[in-house]
């Protein structure tokens, strides 16, 4: 389908809408109520505020069982949360714009904030919330009033108060399948005439559904628990105090990856008497010689002020201390061959400690509402990453180099050998003459324990002020200006030691000294005189060892040491800071805001916008930080340049995002309608994608995406609800050269991004019914997304994703408090991609992430008073 008979189609389907409405004129009943919302902080309702948000009420998500903020997607067509390799490492895109996972010095282009606290990083953001009154989803740059690192769209989760009232609270049981079991309770109620309290816990667990078939532990499973108490004061009528601290853990085995394309080093793989499942990306199973490790904790404590100085101006304080530590290891290789340390294989442990501080002003005349504020943020990250050896990684780098024969029992083709010799890497350098040096010691390449520990630290430093104004033009017209200015530095030191031998050999010289040998012995059996001999040895040397191996130009005419370059996978680093490179950024940019907001009639308003976005400097805390390109000369003068040391990027810049919109929202008795067409684009868009040995992350020149969104509430009775959101977009890669392909670097410029799907909608029907003495539901949800292809590095025909997804529940409430409701979700057993790669240290496979499988359950829940 073509881009312009999607639209044609979503156009139409707009103008059926907007007849509906003059139809529900002729009704008398208003069954609609007004959704609130406040994360552009201000209160405002949905209907009446000229912005492009979703909001996704309390009710709505305990029927949907969202449990934490990734199964938000299936609500909010405009935003994508996937969840990959750890329990922690999500990212969130909104309009196709969106990163921060795999990295943590890459902080997040989506800003979530809950309670009005900013969590930095997606691991933090993923709790089960307890009393939920709504999510809302600010679709596109909003760094005039939330600062940096709200490029792309923010996240405002918004829990209740505590009561001044009278106590009261809930208890729930959810048992489902894979023997899941989600128990959670909550109390709050007055300690006084002026102070409220809350108290709320969660515990979630669930055996995993991908099973590791090597007799380890089954992937995707979950384990949960999370504590939360708050306290509210009031003492006065323009004083109110909230104060908040909360817990949360997770001890998990996630996530199970499936094996797309089967390639040679399978063979290698068997040999060693590892195995893997081949070609079944649905089949949710794998080998996995030990169980991935995924463990984190986060912490916090938070307090809001809200005092008004007079009837007109109000002063909000926002103070948050937060920590997060993060520990993961995982089977990166995803077979059971015994690759990887256990215990060090591929670990990274993560700890980092949040400050913020928030102060706003707002105040209001008869002709102007206005706000200004200044946000403080100060982070301290520290990190420890590693890749160590197993005791089989040596024999599968000789089988690799050496060729492995077809095996006539299970027809696995073999492969042929990366190095045209009889032992491999062994034979190779044992192949050294004695006049060159000591041969290489057997055992010494890939020997177990063997790898790279990198320690990096980050210390980050930000503030902004801002400010915004509307200005009332008359009885229906307001313009809206607003600025904010950031300044953001970054100091970041990287640590490494290296033990890996084989990556830290140069082999370009190392191949000059086999082409030299060879050429001198040579010379020397021809009768040639020692001068002469060393002459031809050396324009040998110097002719050949430069030159890439390939089908073409294959061993011995280039220098055949260079095909195992693939091999080195654990290159030497050169720590920093330096006396050339300095580990340090400091950014500063204006954002702002333009906005003019019309009330067509007492039913619509219209709105036409424009805004800039502001995302800083984002730094590579991975064993893939390298050198810049442009330091490598310098760094050499300074007696810094170590073996084999290649360049790459240690950071990459800004990421500054521009928006034009222009909006309807309509609100009758029955009928509720929102739309946004826009045009955004995003200079600078931080992109890291997986290369199968490591993580390429650095700048595309500018991606752009035009689109539309809608969002309809249909009630024509007090029993049923219909809802439907949909977004379409067109998504450019305007400039990318140099960008990961799946055969190395590729010019994508002009191309459409993978990922990113053309058509997006979900559909959900409410029905309510009695029966007896109990008030009952029953909903259905319908989520679409077109084909796409995943990755940028992962051809289409080999990973693609095409979403058709049913959710349902039924659910009935008696007058007691007493609840019960039944719920499923994937019913259809739709199978999708979240994410593809390029197999770790396996050259010519594929491997990729499936998504969940079918699930269903049971909840009890009582509520008490």
């Amino acid at each position: 389908m073509t881009h312009s008979t999607k639209y044609r189609g979503f156009l139409g389907l707009i103008a059926a809408t907007l007849v509906t409405p003059a139809v529900a004129q002729q009704e008398e009943p208003t069954f609609l109520e007004e959704i609130v919302v406040t994360s552009t902080k201000r209160q405002s309702t949905l209907q009446e505020i000229p912005v492009a948000v979703s909001v996704v009420q309390g009710a709505d998500i305990r029927e949907s069982q969202v449990l934490d903020v990734k199964d938000l997607q299936f609500l909010v067509p405009s935003l994508r949360v996937t969840q990959l390799q750890s329990s922690g490492n999500t990212n969130f895109v909104i309009r196709g714009f969106g990163n921060g996972a795999n990295n943590a010095g890459i902080e997040p282009s989506v800003g979530v904030f809950i309670d009005g606290v900013y969590r930095s990083r997606s691991a933090a953001a993923l709790n089960d919330l307890p009393n939920l009154e709504r999510i809302e989803v600010l679709r596109g740059p909003q760094s005039t009033l939330f600062g940096k690192n709200a490029s792309a769209g923010v996240i405002s989760v918004v829990t209740a108060k505590p009561s001044l009232d009278d106590v009261n609270g809930s208890a729930s049981l959810t048992v489902g399948e894979y023997s899941q079991v989600i128990v959670k309770g909550d109390v709050n109620g007055p300690l006084s005439d002026t102070v409220g309290f809350s108290l709320s816990g969660s515990y979630n667990q669930r055996d995993g559904y991908y099973d590791n078939l090597a007799g380890g532990d089954a992937l995707g499973e979950l384990d949960r628990f999370g504590v939360r108490g708050q306290l509210y004061f009031l003492p006065s009528d323009s004083l109110e105090v909230r104060v908040i601290a909360d817990y949360s853990e997770l001890d998990e085995a996630c996530c199970g990856v499936a094996n797309l394309v089967d390639g040679p080093t399978g063979g290698a793989v068997r040999a060693l008497g590892g195995n893997l499942v081949s070609n079944a990306p649905f089949a949710y199973q794998g080998y996995y010689d030990f169980t991935p490790t995924n463990q984190f904790e986060s912490s916090g404590i938070s307090a809001q002020f809200d005092w008004d100085i007079n009837d007109m101006v109000t002063l909000t304080s926002i103070t948050s201390l937060r920590n997060l530590a993060r520990l993961e290891n995982g089977d990166v290789d995803f077979t059971s061959a015994p690759l990887l340390d256990p215990d060090v294989g591929n670990r990274t442990d993560v700890d980092i400690d949040t400050l913020t501080q928030e102060f706003r002003l707002a105040g209001a005349t008869d002709t102007t509402s206005w706000m200004v504020g200044a946000y403080l943020f100060d982070e301290d990250v520290t990190q420890e990453t590693g890749l160590i050896y197993g005791p089989a990684f040596r024999a599968y780098a000789d089988l690799l180099t050496g060729g492995v024969p077809a095996n006539p029992v299970t027809g696995d083709p073999g492969m042929g050998p990366l190095w045209d010799i009889e032992n491999g890497l062994t034979g190779l350098f044992l192949a050294m003459l004695p006049s060159l040096g000591e041969p290489v010691p057997g055992g010494t390449f890939y020997g177990e324990g063997q790898g790279n520990i990198e320690l990096t630290t980050m210390d980050n430093q930000a503030y902004s002020i801002f400010a915004q104004v509307d200005f009332d033009l008359g009885d229906r017209a307001t313009l809206t200006l607003g600025a904010n200015y950031t300044e953001d530095e970054k100091d970041v030191t990287l640590d490494q030691t290296a033990t890996d031998v084989f990556s830290g050999l140069d082999l370009v010289e190392v191949g000059g000294l086999l082409i030299y040998g060879g050429a001198f012995q040579q010379a020397l059996a021809g009768g040639a005189d020692l001068a002469t001999a060393n002459a031809i040895a050396t324009a040998t040397s110097q002719a050949l060892a430069p030159i890439p191996c390939s089908a073409t130009n294959p061993p011995p005419a280039c220098n055949p040491t260079l095909a195992l370059q693939p091999l080195q996978f654990q290159r030497p680093n050169i720590n920093f800071p330096n006396s050339v490179e300095s580990g340090h950024t400091d950014d500063e940019d204006l954002t702002w805001t333009v906005r003019l907001a019309y009330d067509w009639t007492d039913e619509v308003n219209v709105y036409v916008s424009a805004g800039t976005g502001f995302k800083a400097s984002s730094w590579n805390l991975s064993r893939d930080s390298r050198p810049f390109a442009r330091d490598l000369p310098a760094l050499g003068d300074a007696g810094l340049l170590v073996p084999n040391i290649i360049a790459g990027g240690r950071y990459a810049t800004p990421e500054e995002a521009t928006v034009y919109e222009i909006g309807l929202k309509g609100s009758w008795d029955t009928v509720a309608l929102n739309l946004a067409l826009f045009d955004q684009e995003i200079k600078g868009f931080q992109s890291n994608i997986f290369t199968g040995t490591g993580f390429s992350f650095a700048n595309a020149g500018k991606q752009s995406t035009s689109g539309a969104e809608i969002d309809i509430r249909w009630m024509p009775t007090e029993v049923f609800e219909g809802t439907l959101a949909a977004t379409i977009l067109d998504p450019t890669y305007d400039s990318f050269t140099g960008a990961v392909g799946p055969s190395g670097p590729v010019d994508l410029s002009g191309q459409t991004p993978a990922g990113i799907h053309e058509l997006s909608l979900t559909a959900a029907g409410r029905y309510s019914f009695t029966m007896g003495n109990a008030a009952g539901f029953a909903r259905l949800e319908y989520i679409y997304e077109d084909e796409v292809q995943v990755v940028d590095n992962v051809l289409k025909e080999f990973a693609s994703r095409e979403v058709s997804t049913i959710n349902a529940s039924l659910g009935l409430a008696w007058e007691n408090g007493f609840e019960a409701m039944l719920w499923g979700r994937n019913l259809n057993n739709d199978e999708y991609l979240l994410s593809a790669f390029p197999s770790v240290a396996q050259a010519g496979s594929l491997s990729g992430y499936p998504n969940p499988p079918r699930t269903y359950g049971l909840t009890i829940r009582k509520y008490f008073d």
